[in-house]
């Protein structure tokens, strides 16, 4: 082979080298769709110089950083914690292959890229960004989706959005995290019927209603929907009890309502369960104790019964002052008699006028139950007209010593149980007007038993009773075996069953009925006997049909109007309330003498007055000039609301008169008068002035009466003038709500608006002022002004301060968000202990939150009674020796304390216009903050 030879297949080898080589490089070049894609990325970065390897056509040749090519395709994009600032392409789902995207820890801004039509995308992951919101189409067509991440990312703002239903078409999806993510509405239903979903997170959205039906058969393993940020999850959680496959559920800071379900302790493998801060009521079921739990959080609900004992290890959370636990150490069970009636009130769903039924000791002011003084078992159950639903529980029949029940007026449903029948001192039982049904136990001839008003019991039968068998008569000389009357013998026996038969009966029932009334008024507790003539009398029962005071009027002079005819009748409404004569009054008032005189106000005179049984009374009389129809309307709404309404936290309203042009109301009397006579005037009265934690007490007093208002009572109710001369004073200065002629019933919606302002400047909510507005929020405003009134001992308008500080609210802020200032904001009449300190900068926080310009930033009361409760019972005497003890100097506490208050040193004003111009402006500050961790404590 001659040498040119040679060379000419040499460079004909080359030339197949290197096409092979180019063929090969060219094969291996990216995909320019996903090439171009990339680089509208690079080009939407603001910080772009982290990537400084993205550089060239052929990311996939080249390596760049976060990307992961299969062949020529991009496949995985991973920028977690980049710290990119930016914005991402629209474009990012035309990288047709992608399959893993990790965008979270950085901070994107802007639109959420959109991912629609990625069928290989099987994990996204957004969060930790700023994106601002969502596309239309989102969550389409992305069949091998399994898990996305968006928590943390505010998505189209103050409107929030909607979690689509087209997410549902990612059948393969198994965790969906959307928490703090605007999320509104309510939780969708299709989640539950999702069958891969095993891990779901919506927590800190704006998610209300309850939990779907559907997530009773649902496959999750961890669910989270806690502390959504209004409005909020409620109602009860019955369906959680079958989502036997959790292992961590997490519900607190909601509003969920009924008892914890027993049925969740089938979870075997729950792990981290944590209900705190709902409205969960009844005890904790014992069957927790077997699960696997590290952590179970039940604190600031409304559970009763024992608390159970947990093995170490588990991190159990049960306090909070809004917990009624039986006992204080965890494994004691409670009292026999408190465990029949928990029983008892399980039955009838834990109605929430009852919640007082509370701690070890159902003589100690249960709602309807009356003691005997000396052996402090229990004689008496008083439920009357309570609204109670359900059915009755056999575990009454535990209390050996019950003489009384009276559960008449309720909707109670069921059977009465056999043992009922079987307690031996019962005497009287009351069961009328409810829906109970038959059969009957058969009770003891001296139990008075009524059942009236119970359809089901007492429908007549459908079919005719047959007639009493007689005797077989002897053959006589009539052809018809009759007698010398024409009747037959036979005939002439039944018809003396029939006739004769019923009398006797009849006898025999009235002495039997004569017979038990005296031996029970003889046994009768005092609640039970009727007063004599000619008095007035106020019997003092301690249960709950005596709660609204139930006075008993006899006069012998003549008629009362509209009601007596004479001089022995009584009339009572069925709520409770009483009229009494007016000559009963005028005696109890010495005629209405000038010495009687308690105080004046707009609706008229307040007299001092005493019954024949030295009970003391307030007799409010209406003036002349005020019996309009305004003054008649608000006479009317006190009568409607305080026979509603029964409460130790409320005045309670004893009786009225209406007799030609007199109107008077009759109240228990208040022997310490208003707190503004102790807050404001205490040296004109000559009274010491209130100790810090004399006006804490009365706080929480105010607080719990609100609270009873607003959401126990049956019925919600707006006070609309809270205010210190509306704030009455016992004897040991607990403190009572007065003076409900302003009440309304709160409204079905969010806000209802007044033709009318009513109440009194100085205390009223900025938007009931402007727009008249009104919902509980503008009571919890008020109450937040009396709060500051008690912390620095000033009126909520004061004419004599200059006029940046007349009004209290804008000066209180102010000053108290500042260190060097807060000294000021106290009333000097304060003590300022160690123990007292926390506590006032707690209140001021908490009066800060409740004076919020916008009412969905203020707390409800319960979370208000929360915060103070354990300032209160939990008050214990200082202890200087100890190191941990704060110091008594305030100047060396206060940079600590300032802390908890996390206030800014700011206050946004607002004019009001017109008539409101004078209205206290708000910090929008204190709205937006957390309330003090007694009042949330966050997961």
């Amino acid at each position: 082979m001659t040498a040119s030879k040679r060379k000419g297949i040499l460079a004909a080898a080359f030339c197949l080298i290197a096409t092979i080589v180019h063929l090969k490089v060219v094969s291996s070049q990216t995909t320019p769709g996903d090439v171009q894609v990339l680089q509208q990325v690079l080009k939407g970065l603001k910080n772009g110089g982290h990537l400084v390897d993205w550089t060239g056509n052929d990311p996939c040749g080249r390596k760049w950083s976060g990307i992961l090519c299969q062949g020529n395709f991009v496949t995985g994009l991973l920028l977690a914690g980049f710290n990119l600032q930016g914005t991402v392409t629209t474009d990012l789902n035309k990288m047709s292959n992608l399959q893993i995207l990790q965008l979270q820890d950085n901070g994107f801004t802007g639109s959420l890229p959109s991912i629609s039509g990625l069928k290989f995308l099987t994990d996204a992951a957004f969060n930790g960004n700023n994106f601002d919101s969502i596309p239309n189409g989102f969550f389409s067509e992305l069949p091998a989706l399994k898990t996305i991440y968006l928590d943390g990312n505010s998505l189209n703002g103050t409107n929030g959005w909607y979690l689509p239903s087209e997410i549902r078409q990612a059948t393969q999806l198994n965790t969906l995290s959307l928490s703090n993510t605007s999320l509104i509405g309510s939780i969708p239903e299709f989640l539950g019927n999702m069958p891969n979903l095993k891990t779901l997170n919506i927590a800190y959205n704006k998610l209300g209603g309850g939990i779907p039906q559907s997530f009773s058969s649902s496959n999750l393993i961890k669910f989270q929907a806690n502390n959504q940020q209004g409005p909020v999850l409620s109602g009860p959680l019955d369906l959680v009890a079958d989502m036997q496959s959790l292992e961590l559920l997490w519900l607190q800071v909601n509003m969920f309502t009924g008892p914890i379900p027993p049925g969740l302790v089938n979870a075997i493998s729950l792990a981290d369960l944590r209900l705190n801060d709902n409205r969960l009521v009844g005890p904790i079921p014992p069957g927790f104790t077997n699960l696997p739990l590290s952590n179970f959080t039940v604190q600031n609900n409304q559970l009763v019964g024992p608390i159970p004992k947990f093995q170490d290890g588990v991190d159990f959370q049960y306090g909070g002052v809004s917990n009624k636990f039986c006992q204080a150490t965890p494994g004691i069970p409670c009292a026999p008699n408190v465990t029949s009636l928990l029983t008892f009130l399980g039955g009838v769903n834990y109605p929430t006028q009852l919640s007082d039924w509370a701690g070890n000791d159902p003589c100690n002011e249960w709602s309807g139950v009356v003691c005997d003084d000396k052996t402090g078992s229990i004689s008496a159950i008083l439920l009357s007209s309570y609204q109670l639903n359900g059915t009755i529980s056999p575990a009454l029949g535990n209390l050996t010593s019950l003489a009384v029940l009276k559960l008449n007026g309720n909707h109670l449903t069921g059977t009465i149980p056999s043992e009922l029948a079987k307690l031996p001192l019962l005497r009287i039982l009351d069961l009328s007007n409810n829906n109970l049904f038959k059969p009957l136990p058969a009770f003891p001839p001296h139990v008075l038993l009524n059942v009236d008003g119970n359809p089901l019991i007492n429908a007549p039968s459908t079919s005719a009773s047959p007639l009493p068998n007689a005797p077989d008569g002897s053959s006589g000389s009539s052809p018809s075996g009759g007698n010398s009357t024409g009747v037959p013998k036979k005939l002439s026996s039944v018809l003396v069953g029939v006739i004769i038969g019923p009398i006797i009966a009849v006898i025999a029932l009235i002495s039997l009925v004569v017979g038990t009334f005296f031996f029970v008024y003889r046994k009768a507790p005092k609640y039970l006997k009727v007063p004599t003539p000619n008095t007035v009398v106020h019997p003092r029962d301690t249960g709950t049909d005596a709660d609204a005071a139930k006075i008993v009027a006899q006069n012998n002079i003549g008629k009362t109007t509209g009601v007596m005819s004479g001089p022995s009748e009584v009339h009572m409404f069925e709520t409770g309330g009483l009229i009494i004569p007016i000559n009963a009054l005028r005696k109890a008032t010495n005629n209405f003498s000038e010495v009687s005189i308690l105080g004046k106000g707009g609706f008229g005179v307040v007299y001092k007055g005493e019954l024949d049984d030295c009970t003391l009374i307030a007799v409010k009389r209406m003036e002349t000039a005020v019996a309009s129809s305004k003054g008649l309307k608000e006479f009317q709404a006190e009568i409607d609301v305080l026979t509603k309404v029964r409460h130790k936290h409320l005045v309670a309203l004893l009786g009225y008169c209406i007799e030609c042009n007199e109107k008077l109301l009759v109240y228990e009397y208040m022997p310490q008068g208003t707190l503004s006579q102790h807050l404001f005037d205490y040296a004109t009265n000559g009274k010491e002035p209130l100790s810090w934690k004399q006006r804490l007490s009365i706080a929480l007093d105010v607080a719990r009466g609100l609270e009873y208002l607003h959401g126990l009572a049956h019925q919600s109710f707006i006070h609309r003038d809270l205010k210190p001369s509306n704030i009455l004073l016992t004897d040991d200065l607990r403190a009572k709500v007065s003076d409900f002629g302003l009440v309304k019933l709160a409204p079905d919606d969010k806000y209802s608006v007044e033709t009318r302002l009513a109440g009194t400047f100085g205390y009223l909510a900025p938007e009931y002022a402007v727009t008249g507005r009104v919902t509980t929020k503008v009571d919890v405003y008020s109450f937040g002004v009396v709060l500051m009134e008690l912390i620095s001992g000033r009126r909520a308008l004061d004419n004599t301060q200059p006029e940046e500080s007349m009004q209290l609210v804008t000066w209180f802020k102010r000053i108290s968000a500042k260190r060097e200032t807060f000294r000021n904001a106290i009333d000097s009449c304060i003590n300022v202990t160690e123990e007292a300190l926390l506590s006032i900068l707690v209140s001021a926080e908490l009066a800060g939150h409740c004076t919020a310009r916008e009412p969905h930033q203020r707390p409800d009361m319960s979370h208000v009674v929360s915060v103070l409760s354990p300032y209160v019972q939990q008050w214990k005497p200082a202890h200087l020796d100890t190191e941990e003890s704060w110091g008594a100097d305030l100047d060396l506490t206060l940079p600590q304390a300032i802390q908890r208050l996390q206030v800014l040193d700011t206050s946004s004003t607002s004019d009001l216009n017109d008539t409101q111009s004078s209205l206290p402006a708000q910090s929008s500050d204190f709205g937006e903050s957390n309330v003090s961790s007694n009042a949330r404590k966050l997961a």
